[in-house]
């Protein structure tokens, strides 16, 4: 029985540090293609969506993401150090982050916003680029 209880305690405390998926997408349109995300469940991607439709200014940044700045900052919640192919994150609360390669980056970390569902090597080349994400209804 106490096997049972600590099992139970262990799996709530690992679900609850793990992001789960929402069910709002939204769509990353630029001149280079457009790509789809899911968000994760969380106080910043919540308020993000509040902010849709959006235009972001973007620029390259070590050849594994494009990033820009939102119009105002987004609640903080946990950070992780790893990103993967695809991620939407924040690196400050007002930095959004799109990754189109794998990696980890410094202390505090990242605050996951989403992961793209669609190839995000669209963004994988030089130079700037102006984005717009749309809620998909």
């Amino acid at each position: 029985m106490l096997e049972s209880i600590i099992g139970a305690a262990i799996m709530t405390t690992s679900a609850a540090t793990t992001p789960v998926m929402a069910s709002e997408r939204v769509r990353i349109s630029s001149d280079w293609g457009d790509v789809t995300a899911d968000l994760v469940d969380n106080a910043a991607s919540r308020r993000l969506v509040q902010m849709l439709p959006l235009s972001i200014p973007m620029r390259d940044h070590l050849r594994q993401e494009k990033t820009g700045r939102l119009p105002e900052p987004l609640p903080g919640t946990e950070r992780q150090a790893d990103f993967a192919v695809g991620t939407l994150g924040l690196w400050g609360s007002g930095d959004f982050v799109i990754y189109y390669r794998n990696g980890r980056v410094p202390s505090p970390g990242i605050i996951m916003i989403g992961h793209v569902t669609g190839d995000v090597s669209i963004f994988d080349r030089p130079g700037p680029i102006t984005i717009r994400v749309d809620r998909i209804p």
